[in-house]
């Protein structure tokens, strides 16, 4: 029994003098570097260097379109660098590149300046990038049962219904959502 109480002291020793080296040479360090401060900090107000950073800004739309907008960015203060993107959602960083996301509650300039409903030749209800005839898709949602469809809205969706606003875009949908075919 007394062999044992004589490996355990020695342990606990051990243990006690690892602690206090690994105290004392912390100490020691934060003694170096807080007396080297003060001599560097003269050096450091002489001149600060801003950060110059890439910023790609993307807006996701109503509509699935997604807006990217890339910024140069010269920062001088990282404080006023979040603030100024604090409405943003940080979804990437790569070096000095930052990719932030913000969600639109709104369709997209696209949809708003070009963006017709029309129907495909399978009956789908889709978004064109201009007039259905062109078949230039950009969205598409939904199968429509044309034969349950009225004809004036069956002649509306082969002619194209523009899409001017967030209202219409919703409207246009609600519409014609009755109509869709369900999967079976």
């Amino acid at each position: 029994m007394r062999y044992h109480w004589m490996a355990w002291c020695r342990y606990m020793f051990a243990g006690f003098a690892v602690l206090l080296f690994m105290f004392i040479f912390n100490a020691n360090e934060m003694t170096i570097i807080g007396s080297a401060a003060p001599m560097n900090k003269p050096q450091k107000e002489e001149k600060a260097e801003p950060l110059t950073m890439k910023v790609i800004l993307e807006r996701v739309y109503l509509d699935g379109e997604i807006s990217q907008e890339v910024v140069n960015e010269t920062c001088w203060s990282l404080e006023n660098f979040w603030a100024k993107y604090d409405q943003w959602q940080l979804i990437d960083i790569d070096g000095s590149t930052f990719v932030f996301q913000k969600q639109v509650n709104d369709i997209s300039p696209l949809l708003k300046a070009n963006g017709f409903f029309g129907i495909t030749e399978e009956g789908v209800l889709s978004i064109f990038n201009g007039k259905p005839d062109q078949l230039k898709i950009i969205q598409s949602f939904f199968q429509i049962d044309i034969k349950r469809l009225e004809s004036t809205k069956q002649e509306e969706l082969i002619q194209g219904i523009p899409i001017k606003n967030k209202n219409r875009y919703v409207e246009v949908l609600e519409t014609f959502k009755p109509y869709s075919l369900k999967n079976e």
